[in-house]
C-alpha cells in the first residue's frame, strides 16, 4: 500500500496521531514556552511503530509498523530534535522493491493455512535500553539494534558476541549497581522460556531455559537485588484459533496465573512459582526485597488482550497500579490494589532504583473512550499512597514519560519528568518537561517540535 493510501486509511491505528510520518529531519533552535532547565543534559527518546509500507490497511496491527525513534537532545538550556527510522534489513528490502514484502501479524494465519511460513521483519519498534554505554532498540522477539547517540543512526543488529541465542524481550532490566542486564525470550516450542544475564563485558554470563506449560506472550519482567521475576499469565498462542480466524494470541484462563521468582543466576531447579488471581499485566513498575518477601508492583488488568473484541468493556484490559507480596519462605501471597481510581500504564521510576525499593512511580493516565488515549501523567507515592496528576489540557494526548535526574540530585524525585504531548486540535506536538517535585504545576518548558510526533510505545532518558 502506498503512503498516500495509508493517509486515507480508516484503520484507527493509522488515523489521527497514529498516522505515520516519513521525513527524517534534524532541527535546532526550537521554539520554547518557558525555559529548558540547564541542570540536565542528555537525550529524551521515544520509539514506536511507523509503517513505511502497509500490506493491508484493514488488517494492519499497531505492532506491525517499522521502528522510528524521535529524540530531543537537551544541553545547556538548548534542544535539538531528530527522528530516524530503525534501518532494519527488512525495511531496506521493502524500500528497494518499492512495496511491502513482510506480512502483518493479522495476516500470518493466512500463510499458515496455505502451508507457508511467512518471513518476519525485525522492526525494533517497541522499547530501548541503555547498557554498557550503548543504546539498543528492541521489538518483541527480535535481536536488538545498536543505535548511536545523539544522531540516532542504526549500526545493525547485535547478539552480544553470539552469547545470546534466544529471542530477546523488549523489556530487559538493568541493575545499575552491578551493571548486569537481565533479559529473556519466549517461543512457541517447549520449554517456551529462555533467560540470560549479560555482564558488563557485553556478553551473556549466564543462560538457561525455564519450563512453563504453554506458549504465552510474556511482555515484561522484573528484577530485585537477587532475583528475576517472570509472569506466566493467560495470554496464550493458540494456532488452532488463529487458523479459524481468531487472533494470534488469545485469553485462556485454563493456563492459570502465576509469578515465577528465580535467583539471578538460577535455573529450572531453583525457580519458585506463586499462584495469583486471574489477571494480566503488560508492564512492570518495579520490584524489591523486604526480608523474606519480594514486593512486585505493576499495572494490573482483569484480563489481557492484543485486540479488544467489539462490544467488550475496554476497561477490563486497562491497568491500575497494583502490588503483590511473595513470601519466599512461607509461600504466602498478598495481593492489593494501590489505586482504584485511575487507569494507567507505562509505569516508570527513577532508573537508578530498578530492582531496589523506590518511593515514586510515574505512569501515563488513560482517558477511557472507545479507543483509550493517555491524557496526562500520574505520580504515585509508595510512602503515603497519594497520587498527583498532571493533566495536559483539552485535546492533548501524552504517552510514556521518563524521569531525568537533575545534575547533583539530592533526592529520588529531584529532577524532571519528560514526555511528548500531541494537541489534537492543532495537529502539533511538543516535548513537555515537568518539575517532578512540582508535578501539577505548569511545565517548566514546552518545546515545540517542528513536525508531528506520532503516538508510540516506550521512552528512555540517557544522560550525557
Amino acid at each position: 500500500m502506498s503512503q498516500a493510501a495509508v493517509r486515507e486509511s480508516q484503520n484507527p491505528h493509522l488515523q489521527g496521531n497514529n498516522r505515520p510520518v516519513y521525513e527524517e529531519i534534524t532541527a535546532s533552535n526550537l521554539e520554547v514556552t518557558g525555559k529548558i532547565p540547564e541542570d540536565i543534559s542528555g537525550n529524551f527518546l521515544r520509539v514506536g511503530p511507523n509503517p513505511y509500507y502497509v500490506p493491508d490497511d484493514s488488517r494492519y496491527h499497531i505492532f506491525d509498523g517499522d521502528g522510528m525513534i524521535h529524540g530531543v537532545h537537551l544541553a545547556k538550556g538548548q534542544a535539538t530534535y531528530r527522528n530516524r527510522f530503525i534501518d532494519s534489513q527488512g525495511l531496506g528490502e521493502e524500500r528497494a522493491r518499492g512495496s511491502w514484502i513482510y506480512p502483518g501479524l493479522n495476516m500470518i494465519g493466512d500463510y499458515i493455512a496455505r502451508g507457508e511460513m511467512p518471513g518476519t521483519k525485525n522492526t525494533g519498534n517497541t522499547a530501548m535500553v541503555f547498557h554498557n554505554n550503548q543504546l539498543y532498540a528492541m521489538m518483541e522477539g527480535g535481536t536488538p539494534y545498536r543505535v548511536t547517540l545523539p544522531e540516532l543512526e542504526t549500526l545493525g543488529e547485535h547478539n552480544f558476541d553470539g552469547t545470546v541465542t534466544h529471542n530477546f524481550t523488549a523489556h530487559p532490566k538493568v541493575d545499575t549497581k552491578t551493571g548486569e542486564m537481565m533479559t529473556f525470550g519466549y517461543g512457541i516450542t517447549p520449554p517456551f522460556l529462555s533467560y540470560s544475564v549479560v555482564g558488563t563485558d557485553g556478553r551473556a554470563s549466564h543462560s538457561t531455559e525455564l519450563t512453563i506449560p504453554k506458549p504465552i506472550m510474556m511482555h515484561d519482567c522484573a528484577i530485585t537485588e537477587n532475583y528475576t521475576i517472570f509472569p506466566d499469565l493467560p495470554l496464550v498462542f493458540d494456532f488452532e484459533k488463529m487458523l479459524a480466524g481468531g487472533g494470534f494470541v488469545n485469553w485462556d484462563p485454563d493456563n492459570g496465573c502465576r509469578i515465577g521468582i528465580v535467583p539471578r543466576l538460577g535455573d529450572n531447579s531453583s525457580i519458585k512459582w506463586f499462584d495469583i488471581e486471574e489477571s494480566f499485566l503488560f508492564h512492570v513498575a518495579n520490584a524489591w526485597e523486604e526480608g523474606d518477601e519480594v514486593v512486585f508492583q505493576a499495572c494490573r488488568s482483569d484480563r489481557g488482550g492484543i485486540v479488544t473484541p467489539a462490544g467488550a468493556d475496554v476497561r477490563d484490559q486497562l491497568g491500575q497500579l497494583h502490588e503483590w507480596r511473595f513470601n519466599l519462605q512461607s509461600g504466602e501471597v498478598i495481593s492489593k490494589p494501590l489505586d482504584r481510581e485511575f487507569y494507567c500504564d507505562f509505569p516508570r521510576i527513577n532508573d537508578s532504583l530498578v530492582g531496589y525499593k523506590n518511593r515514586y512511580t510515574y505512569a501515563a493516565r488513560f482517558r477511557v473512550e472507545d479507543m483509550p488515549v493517555f491524557d496526562g501523567e500520574m505520580k504515585y507515592d509508595n510512602q503515603t499512597g497519594t497520587i498527583e496528576v498532571h493533566h495536559f489540557g483539552k485535546d492533548c494526548e501524552s504517552g510514556e514519560a521518563v524521569f531525568a535526574p537533575r545534575q547533583n540530585a539530592r533526592a529520588e524525585d529531584d529532577g524532571y519528568v519528560i514526555c511528548f504531548v500531541y494537541n489534537k486540535a492543532t495537529g502539533t506536538s511538543e516535548c513537555c518537561i515537568l518539575d517532578a517535585r512540582k508535578f501539577t504545576a505548569d511545565p517548566v518548558a514546552r518545546i515545540k517540535i517542528p513536525q508531528r510526533v506520532p503516538h508510540g510505545f516506550h521512552a528512555a532518558w540517557v544522560s550525557d
